[in-house]
Order: C-alpha cells, then sequence, then structure tokens
C-alpha cells in the first residue's frame, strides 16, 4: 500500500512539499494491519525494525510502573496520520507499548525506507524530525494542563486538543468527531478516577458545552470549550512557518 494521505495533509498544513518530496512520500511501501480494542500494536521492550502509522481509529502509549504490571498511565493519544514510534527509528528499544483504542488500522513501514529518505531528502527529514517535536510539544502540554486544570477544564482542553489535531488531517468536521474511550481509560489519561471523570462529562454537559453518546462527541460551543479549557493550539504548530 502506499502512505495515508492524512500524513501527507499533516506536512502540507504545516511546511511546502516539493513535488519531488511528494513523489518519494507517495511511494512508501507500507503494510497494512488491524487490530481489536485493547489488542497490542507496538510492545514495550520491542526494539521494532518498521514504524507504525495511524490509518484508522485512535491508539494510545501505556507506560507501566515496575513491579505494577496491573497499573498503567496512558502518556500519548495518536489520531490517523500520527507516526505513533517514529523515535523507535532512531532508539534501540520502546519504554512503552502502543495499544489500540478502540478498532485500529495502522500502516507499517520499514525502516530501511526512511533511512533512504534520510539519507536522500533533507526536507522531507527535517519534516519527519519536526513530528517528533510536536509530539514532544503535545506531552509538555499535557504536563502543563495536569498541573493547572481543573477536571472539567483539564477534559474540555483534551477534547479541544483531539478535535483540532482530526480536523487538521481532515479526519473531523462541524464539531463532530469519534472518541472511543472508556471512562476509566479517560481516568488513566487525565489522572483521575472514573467517578471524577463521570462528573466531569456531566459538567460539560450541564454547561451546554458538549453532546457526548458512546464514542460520537458534538461540540455545541466551542468558544466556551475553548475559554473554560484555556486551550491555545499554537503547540501543535498547525501554520507553516515563514523562511
Amino acid at each position: 500500500m502506499a502512505i495515508t494521505e492524512y500524513f501527507v495533509r499533516y506536512l502540507q498544513r504545516r511546511d511546502t512539499l516539493a513535488p519531488e518530496d511528494l513523489e518519494r512520500l507517495r511511494a512508501i511501501k507500507t503494510h497494512h494491519a488491524s487490530f481489536g480494542a485493547g489488542e497490542v500494536i507496538v510492545p514495550a521492550g520491542s526494539s521494532p525494525t518498521r514504524s507504525c502509522m495511524m490509518l484508522r481509529g485512535l491508539s494510545a502509549r501505556s507506560n507501566r510502573l515496575v513491579g505494577r504490571p496491573d497499573d498503567r498511565v496512558i502518556t500519548a493519544l495518536h489520531v490517523p496520520g500520527d507516526f505513533v514510534d517514529l523515535h523507535a527509528f532512531v532508539l534501540a528499544r520502546l519504554d512503552h507499548s502502543i495499544v489500540a483504542v478502540g478498532p485500529v488500522e495502522v500502516e507499517f513501514i520499514d525502516h530501511a525506507e526512511l533511512t533512504e529518505i534520510t539519507e536522500n531528502f533533507p526536507h522531507l527529514t527535517r519534516l519527519l524530525w519536526m513530528a517528533t517535536l510536536i509530539e514532544s510539544a503535545i506531552h509538555r502540554q499535557w504536563l502543563v494542563a495536569a498541573a493547572s486544570l481543573r477536571s472539567s477544564a483539564h477534559l474540555a482542553h483534551l477534547l479541544c486538543e483531539i478535535y483540532t489535531r482530526l480536523t487538521a488531517v481532515g479526519a473531523a468536521s462541524d464539531g463532530q468527531f469519534q472518541l472511543p474511550l472508556l471512562q476509566r481509560e479517560l481516568a488513566d489519561i487525565l489522572g483521575y478516577s472514573p467517578i471524577h471523570v463521570n462528573r466531569a462529562v456531566r459538567d460539560l454537559r450541564d454547561r451546554g458545552l458538549i453532546r457526548w453518546s458512546g464514542s460520537d462527541i458534538g461540540i455545541i460551543d466551542w468558544k466556551g470549550l475553548v475559554l473554560l479549557s484555556r486551550f491555545d493550539p499554537s503547540y501543535l504548530d498547525l501554520e507553516r512557518a515563514s523562511r
């Protein structure tokens, strides 16, 4: 298969791609795979020879504490177009697992392809580097949100981020998107109990900010959601840099 157009849009939103860059991107060979909810896509401790890109659905980066294998913390969410383990291209082993959240489709890209790109396409190399830097910026913003926002605002910030990331690649629109996370999984992300998450969801509904039914979310009042969560999308680097 060819690389997903979601990733092409991800890059084009942030920088100009020359015709030769686009041609090389679309010539990347990929290997399609599907996973069910809770299945491990890339296991912790592995030394992958290929990197994984999201095609459909949602996946999570899952970390566990030594001596407490039943406890986990979700430290990242990945949407279509995301390279979920691009850093595995340069690291010897992974310290976390990538797990499917709901049904997921992915594309695996051999590291030999990435090696050839980094040796012959310097602009694409910089853009791949940029993708890992944006992922780091998202992680830092999660830490800021966890340290400074209360439960309802913290959840609102997550919803604003995921919707913004999905719309940036054309995977959501008109205030509608899917978030196939159970409340216990939201608790793993936000650092609250499922009861606190349930109260936060109810609070956002009662404020008239969102509709939430199963995995379907509708944003009723985007400005209100942004104001409550103090969301500023600049850390997602959605605008092309001037050079």
